[in-house]
């Protein structure tokens, strides 16, 4: 990971779907640094107009996210630089990073169609990554 530690107490991430335990890796991770980005695993082969190819990065280059998602079927949920959780002033935020599906924080959508946006984010609130449809549901968690 990357960025600046995680101020004032933890900040977690909790499963709420097997999806979402499986990318997690477990039940739950905390958030050691901050922004912490979540976005989709886009990384080997993949279905384009033109046919299947293998994306492939640079050898040494840097990660774009902290957690990265795995979608199988279309239609696609999640984008490869979805969301990431900060803080400002106020406390934690949930900032879109320009999603075409968006974000759902406890039932309000924030970004989506490329235009992003942020939400303060509060202990309890459940996040759902694209549409109400997605399988990747979280509980943010301070404590």
């Amino acid at each position: 990971m990357f960025g600046s530690p995680a101020p004032h107490g933890r900040a977690l991430l909790v499963a709420l779907t097997p999806e979402s335990g499986a990318a997690l890796g477990a039940h739950e991770r905390e958030i050691t640094r901050l922004p912490y980005r979540v976005g989709r695993e886009s990384r080997g082969t993949q279905r384009t107009p033109r046919g299947f190819v293998t994306e492939r990065r640079d050898p040494g280059s840097r990660p774009n996210n902290d957690l990265y998602l795995v979608e199988r079927d279309e239609p696609l949920n999640v984008s490869r630089e979805h969301f990431e959780i900060d803080r400002d002033d106020t406390g934690y935020i949930l900032v879109d990073r320009a999603s075409t599906c968006g974000t759902i924080v406890e039932g309000q959508t924030v970004g989506g169609q490329g235009r992003g946006g942020s939400i303060p984010l509060h202990d309890g609130d459940v996040i759902i990554v694209g549409t109400s449809r997605s399988p990747n549901v979280f509980k943010f968690r301070v404590s």
